[in-house]
């Protein structure tokens, strides 16, 4: 918006001609982010303590954990009002990659708010049925597939040369087809990754931390594809106007800072499904916005593990259970940030160590440009 208003009238005040330049506000975007959340915040907390709209602790999760019972959920509201503000004033909003992926962000949002809803206000301990929320998920992977396969030059020229292609990481000069799979693709990344922050969601500024991590990751991704002459000394497909979806990561980025300052340990308020959908289902899109599917294997890797464990904890239990008639257990707990606080480690330790191995996997995320 303040492109729009402001930068046609560079030739009158000169200065404003720092609104043609995407790090300006990108840096823009994370501190209004960061203050937004700092002022919403407390407002927020007030209220849904007010409402008693607070979080229900499993009988059958960590007994640690029972101390959590009270505290305000639904936090993903400050997150979104965070992400959303920004990128409208700091965007620009004839951008269809920033079309997109606002979209993904307040679909999930409120796919994840109904689900708080169900669960803090209504009582229905199992929230929304599995199915209807997986049906949200696929809806809205169908509607960005629909939008890439159908208006592929309205994300510029180099977009609908590669729409159904993208890049393999420590590979150079090779471009992997989806082919017909391309839609069935962006189903399954957008409700992967969704489903992954969410079951990440479990300690005290863990999936928070995550994402903020992995924001800032995609944030630098963004930038050197939208760049000519960045794209082309590393050699990857040259998107033009997707250096705008850095401006949304910028944001994100603060939105996770800001958030983090009340969902640190002790949290004060937890952001929910409102939350944890809403980022999933934006990184999953960011990743197919910019073709870097395969990247977010890296980038999201935490993610990918915590989803992982659970899947392997179920499946053995249901295979030991039909073979030898009694259920058996790879972890301790499942998801995988349980078994570590089972095995002794404290929250905090569990939650520092998870964001060192994000960091870790995120600059080797970086290194896949060089290294080919």
């Amino acid at each position: 918006m303040l492109y729009h208003l402001l930068y046609p009238l560079r030739e009158v005040i000169s200065g404003l001609n720092v609104f043609r330049y995407i790090t300006f506000r990108s840096a823009g975007a994370a501190i209004t982010a960061l203050l937004i959340s700092f002022l919403v915040g407390p407002y927020f907390i007030r209220m849904l303590r007010k409402y008693q709209i607070k979080e229900e602790i499993r009988a059958d999760g960590p007994q640690t954990h029972l101390v959590k019972a009270g505290t305000p959920t639904m936090g993903g509201l400050i997150i979104l009002v965070a992400v959303i503000v920004p990128t409208l004033l700091w965007a620009r909003l004839d951008n269809l990659y920033i079309g997109i992926i606002l979209l993904s962000t307040a679909w999930m949002g409120l796919v994840g708010f109904y689900d708080d809803y169900l669960k803090a206000v209504k009582k229905k301990k199992k929230g929304l049925v599995a199915r209807y929320k997986l049906a949200g998920q696929i809806s809205l992977g169908v509607i960005v597939g629909f939008i890439l396969l159908s208006y592929p030059k309205a994300l510029g020229l180099n977009f609908s040369e590669h729409v159904t292609e993208t890049t393999l990481p420590f590979f150079k000069n090779i471009l992997f087809n989806f082919g017909i799979f391309y839609l069935p693709m962006i189903v399954f990344m957008i409700t992967a990754t969704s489903n992954g922050v969410n079951l990440t969601d479990g300690l005290d500024g863990l999936a928070i931390g995550i994402v903020g991590i992995a924001a800032a990751a995609f944030a630098l991704v963004c930038y050197v594809s939208g760049h000519v002459r960045f794209s082309e000394y590393l050699n990857i497909i040259y998107l033009d106007g997707c250096g705008e979806l850095t401006i949304y990561c910028a944001a994100l980025i603060g939105a996770s800072l800001g958030f983090l300052w009340f969902n640190a340990y002790p949290a004060e308020i937890f952001m929910g499904d409102t939350g944890s959908l809403a980022l999933g289902g934006a990184l999953g899109t960011l990743a197919v916005l910019i073709k870097k599917e395969f990247l977010l294997v890296f980038v999201g890797g935490i993610f990918v593990v915590e989803a992982l464990s659970v899947l392997m904890q179920i499946g053995y239990f249901k295979y030991t259970r039909k073979r030898f008639g009694v259920g058996r257990r790879i972890f301790l707990m499942a998801p995988i940030h349980h078994h570590f606080e089972q095995k002794g480690w404290p929250e905090t330790k569990v939650v520092i160590r998870f964001w060192i191995l994000q960091i870790l996997l995120v600059l080797i995320s970086l290194t896949t440009f060089k290294i080919r």
